[in-house]
């Protein structure tokens, strides 16, 4: 017996109605199907009526459960490979599978179907043309701060994905430190309760303290506006006037008129460096 197939299957991130039809053929014509969470994907698989033996991956069980499903591939057995929800590896489990299939020289295929991010920078209305995908940002705030600090000179779209009991947190954080940039939140995509708000930073948060907050999120935020190197040089400026006694509110006058800049900004923005550094 030859070497098995080995597929990467995205599955719907709300509605099962979402399912592509090459996606449930593949389904049903594997041996196996590696979940993170079987009694998750047993909703979907029994939707469709797809019985199929099962093997969870789920977390710290992922290194064990790829040894596994890398053997079965090569005694011929095929394999897909799917998560609670969307592109495996996006964000979501998988990606240790998937690199010791390359190591082992396996084939994959990709089965290609929903995925949350792409669903809501698609309604955002914030430029798709160039986007940066962050996923989680960290959870302990000194380093959630120092992580927006690294991109707040990104010029591309930012998304990012958030757990509901830290979205408020690293939104105020986004507020301090990218400044009330355009954003979109979206939350239950494709299900019965979805939302999506749109407007600044600040609305934003002000709209979901008024507001049930529950469900996975997708946050997007504008880029900045001004240059990058600009801005950059800008603080480096006011910075080393400082270091020769000018005071902060000096220095950041002198600087702003030099380079064009809005005094309030920059000096926000120097304000935010001492904080993080």
């Amino acid at each position: 017996m030859g070497q098995g197939r080995f597929y990467i299957v995205s599955t719907p991130i709300g509605n099962l109605d979402d399912i592509t039809l090459r996606a449930l053929e593949t389904l049903k014509k594997v041996d196996f199907i590696a979940c993170e969470d079987t009694e998750h994907s047993l909703k979907l698989l029994n939707y469709y009526g797809i019985k199929k033996s099962l093997i969870s991956y789920w977390s710290e069980k992922e290194k064990v459960r790829a040894e596994e499903i890398i053997n079965k591939i090569k005694s011929g057995h095929s394999v897909a490979l799917i998560t609670d929800a969307g592109t495996p590896g996006i964000s979501d489990p998988g990606a240790v599978i998937i690199q010791r299939a390359i190591e082992e020289n396996i084939e994959i295929i990709p089965v290609p179907g929903p995925t949350a991010l792409i669903t809501a920078l698609s309604i955002s209305g914030l430029s798709s043309e160039e986007f940066t995908f962050i996923g989680f940002l960290p959870v302990k705030q000194a380093q959630r701060r120092k992580k927006l600090l690294e991109l707040s000179s990104e010029k591309r779209t930012l998304v990012f994905y958030e757990a509901p009991h830290r979205i408020l947190q690293s939104l105020h954080d986004m507020l301090e430190v990218l400044d009330d940039r355009r954003a979109c939140i979206a939350r239950e995509l494709t299900k019965m309760f979805e939302e999506v708000l749109r407007g600044r930073l600040s609305e934003l948060i002000e709209k979901l303290e008024n507001s049930k907050i529950a469900g996975e999120y997708v946050i997007i935020v504008e880029g900045i506006t001004e240059t990058p190197q600009t801005v950059d040089e800008a603080l480096k400026e006011v910075k080393e006037l400082m270091k020769k006694g000018k005071g902060r509110k000096e220095a950041v006058k002198i600087i702003a008129e030099l380079y064009g800049l809005s005094k309030k900004e920059l000096y926000e923005k120097s304000l935010k460096m001492d904080e993080i550094e």
